[in-house]
């Protein structure tokens, strides 16, 4: 009896002994499992995976559109667009230097701009950088203006970027007359891609010089060309520009040159701009930024995305350490978007808006989001890897 009750402690023991076994194990695996998902992304890490999605982003453009740049015409929905390409000097240790430049004409036959295209390709030159000069893919006087034309520069500056190895943070933009008029509206709604532009004899009709806060932005006006009384308007906004960087002082650079016996053609004084231009090198994370929505609307502008945008939408926002202000906004659902060139993101971002903390935590860097980043924009310098999604619809 002795014996047998002996011989079923044994086995009860033995039976506890795999039970527990058990349940540490499962713990541990449970444990381990909870570690992995919530093990976080370091910078290093995130660096490298932007590295290797960059390349992987290169690679896939490289035999995407081989075809386009090799017959330099790029075709998007209806419109093509023709482009010339120049290389002057010699390529810097960070990438070449590039400068579009727009040309007159428009509201003329095809035969007319044509032969300004052709003419505008020969009207500058540069001491190092590649010269780009597209043909507009319409006769239209506001051939500069339509959407399509975002769409091109946005296409060229990707594919820039990787068959020549463009500097990202080097992009400038040039235009005459009609091209001027091109400027006027593409610098602003387009500011996040440019270091700088330049103006020469056009007119911005309904044009806002808000968005141009962190870009330098210059002006070239003969005294006398009153056509359109573009000579007038460049007066206005050279005004208008005095006081936003009266008002706002890191911000607003521009120069403004009136030669007052010039008329449409300045004889060749406008090329001083170029040099100007050169100074400048683009912040792809400022600290501030302004965002006035025109009339062909943008999803994305620097470090701020907005999924539905709404025309004349505004949206001012700064950075402070791990502060970001919403200082104005008529957006109420928008994205703002994080890299560890703008703040410490193992660190908690906090974000506030009129008094109101929208949001106070750590946010994850994400590999995904990096991945969509770079296949949205193709520039490795303007890329993300963390989100807060903003709502204030409750903020009053």
């Amino acid at each position: 009896m002795k014996y047998r009750f002996k011989e079923n402690l044994i086995i009860v023991q033995f039976l506890l002994l795999l039970i527990i076994s058990s349940c540490s194990k499962q713990k541990k695996d449970q444990s381990s499992n909870t570690e992995r998902a919530i093990k976080k992304i370091t910078k290093l890490d995130i660096e490298k995976s932007k590295k290797r999605l960059f390349d992987q982003y290169s690679n896939k453009l490289l035999k995407e559109r081989q075809k386009e740049m090799d017959h330099f015409e790029i075709e998007i929905e209806e419109y093509k667009v023709k482009f010339d390409i120049k290389f002057f000097g010699f390529k810097p240790v960070k990438g070449w230097e590039l400068f579009f430049s727009l040309h007159g004409g428009g509201g003329t036959p095809d035969s007319v701009n044509e032969n300004a295209w052709e003419r505008h390709k020969t009207l500058y030159e540069l001491k190092n950088g590649i010269l780009l000069t597209p043909r507009s893919p319409t006769n239209t006087w506001n051939m500069w203006h339509q959407d399509h034309v975002d769409l091109f520069l946005n296409r060229l500056i990707q594919n820039m970027i990787v068959f020549h190895d463009i500097n990202p943070n080097k992009i400038y933009l040039m235009g005459y007359s009609a091209g001027g008029d091109g400027v006027y509206q593409l610098a602003p709604r387009m500011a996040d891609r440019f270091a700088a532009a330049a103006m020469m004899a056009g007119h911005p009709n309904d044009a806002s010089p808000l968005n141009l806060r962190n870009i330098g932005f210059t002006i070239f006006m003969g005294g006398k060309d009153s056509a359109y009384n573009r000579n007038g308007v460049a007066l206005e906004w050279k005004n208008r520009l005095k006081i936003l960087e009266k008002n706002d002082p890191e911000g607003y650079n521009h120069h403004v040159e009136i030669y007052e016996d010039k008329g449409h053609w300045m004889g060749g004084l406008d090329t001083t701009a170029i040099s100007w231009l050169s100074n400048y090198s683009r912040n792809p994370n400022p600290t501030k930024i302004v965002w006035i929505q025109d009339d062909v609307t943008h999803k994305r502008f620097y470090w701020l995305k907005v999924e539905n945008p709404i025309k004349n939408s505004l949206i001012i926002a700064s950075i402070d350490k791990q502060i970001i202000d919403i200082e104005k906004t008529s957006v109420t659902k928008f994205i703002i978007q994080l890299n560890d060139e703008m703040l410490d993101m193992d660190q908690p971002v906090v974000v506030h808006y009129l008094g109101n903390e929208l949001f106070n935590g750590t946010v994850l860097r994400d590999k995904e989001v990096l991945k969509q980043s770079i296949a949205e924009y193709g520039d490795p310098n303007s890329s993300y890897y963390g989100l807060i999604p903003i709502s204030i619809d409750a903020v009053e």
